[in-house]
């Protein structure tokens, strides 16, 4: 696979690559996983929020839901946004909102995320986030809710609902007795890093995740495929545990030293350049490691959390994993024939309606008649033209996800996660691995992006 190239990046000036680990060095198998976490959560709503037994009956469609999407609470709507905010499709809980519906809700104004009532559903850990609101919507539109839930106060409880199910070790604890359904064992990532330790590459893990979940999933992904260290401590000059991302990159709070063997935590005042630590911040890590934030590249999976406060904020170098793009590269590849089609016939098309624009123009502006037959064949061709066009975008859309379409585009336009990607990630790719097929001296240079009036 390939690394994508939104700003020059000089691997050989790193000097220091942080690592995520959720998404980013452990992979999980993303509909296992978000079907577990759907259950749970459905199991806290009607145990702890009192909502209906009729709930668990709603089955888990990972499709329903994609990285990049936002939750309008106060209509119930699921909004797919264009990288300048203004709303491309939507569903109002399964149901799809058509352009005239659309438009009567938001009339073309751009969404704005800082808006209380708008809810971001920004990593692969959102999916069930997605996909259980527009569930209980539904429910809610049945008369199965009761009139005291209204939209807003659906998605407080449903948030509520998934932080107890991630933090109370619901989710977790199924997680450890079981590994194998819910996490990929990738040999191709352990691989990856002792590669780039070989080329001196200062290897740093900093996690949200506490630390006994994240030994044991390190223990599960790494350990077994090492070639030439015996434990995956022994990639990384650091370990930092409970992050508190994105916080961590802009606080200056201190970093508490673990004892990797009793887990126990004590205050810690010394250099922060080796060990396992609780906390933190990146400030620190900079003067402790004597490097500037440019020779430090951190890779995540969430735009948020890992790359878009880290670049507003400190001048370290960012990268973002985003496994989904696997899917849509290869529906890319598999539909390059009927894309070149569609563009041919959008050509045709275009000169079709240039033909009709210039008889109206004629007349308009001397005064003289047309064969209004004429026209009527234009019209006629162009029917042809954009039922062709029709059933070619049907082909295309087969391969991707069949409610929101691409992950990276909004109808022709960029989508709004696309355009927080190429704002704030350096570079991007599919999976840490993607690096493996590049020189950890590699320059990587972004292609000359061709603009409007240069095409």
């Amino acid at each position: 696979m390939t690394v994508f190239v939104n700003r020059t990046l000089n691997l050989k000036k790193i000097k220091a690559i942080g690592f995520d680990m959720d998404y980013t060095l452990v992979r999980y198998n993303t509909e296992n996983f978000e079907r577990l976490v759907h259950q749970t959560v459905v199991d806290k709503l009607v145990q702890n929020k009192k909502y209906p037994e009729v709930l668990r009956k709603q089955v888990f469609d990972i499709k329903r839901a994609i990285q990049g999407l936002v939750i309008d609470k106060r209509t119930g709507n699921i909004l797919k946004l264009s990288r300048y905010g203004k709303v491309k499709s939507a569903y109002h809980g399964t149901q799809i909102l058509d352009f005239k519906k659309q438009q009567e809700i938001y009339a073309g104004k751009a969404i704005d995320l800082s808006d209380s009532h708008i809810k971001s559903l920004d990593t692969s850990f959102s999916l069930t986030h997605g996909v259980l609101y527009a569930q209980l919507v539904d429910l809610k539109n049945q008369g199965l809710l009761g009139t005291e839930k209204d939209y807003d106060t659906i998605a407080e409880d449903l948030k509520e609902a998934i932080d107890m199910a991630h933090s109370d070790g619901s989710v977790k604890d199924e997680v450890f007795k079981n590994s194998k359904p819910y996490i990929i064992q990738d040999p191709s990532i352990p691989q990856t890093l002792e590669r780039l330790k070989k080329h001196d590459k200062k290897l740093l893990l900093i996690t949200n995740s506490d630390y006994p979940y994240c030994r044991h999933l390190m223990d599960y992904a790494f350990n077994p495929f090492l070639k030439e260290h015996k434990h995956w401590k022994e990639l990384f000059e650091l370990v930092i545990v409970r992050a508190a991302k994105p916080n961590f990159f802009i606080s200056r709070a201190d970093f508490l030293k673990i004892d990797p063997d009793s887990g126990m935590m004590s205050n810690y005042s010394g250099p922060t350049t080796t060990g396992l630590f609780q906390g933190g911040c990146a400030e620190r890590l900079e003067k402790d490691f004597k490097l500037d934030g440019e020779e430090f590249l951190y890779l995540g999976d969430h735009i948020f959390g890992d790359v878009l406060t880290l670049k507003k904020h400190s001048n370290w170098r960012t990268g973002l994993i985003v496994e989904p793009l696997i899917g849509d590269l290869q529906a890319f590849v598999q539909t390059r024939d009927i894309q070149k089609q569609i563009n041919q016939d959008m050509e045709t098309k275009e000169k079709l309606e240039k033909e009709i624009n210039d008889f109206y123009d004629v007349r308009i502006e001397t005064g003289k008649g047309f064969d209004k037959s004429k026209v009527d064949q234009l019209f006629q061709q162009i029917e042809k033209v954009d039922e062709k066009i029709s059933a070619n975008i049907n082909e295309y859309t087969k391969k991707l996800n069949p409610y929101w379409g691409e992950l990276m585009r909004a109808g022709s336009e960029e989508s709004f996660f696309m355009g927080q990607v190429e704002k704030y990630a350096c570079i991007y790719m599919s999976k840490i691995s993607d690096l493996n097929d590049y020189s950890p001296r590699t320059y990587f240079r972004p292609r000359k992006r061709v603009l409007a009036h240069e095409q």
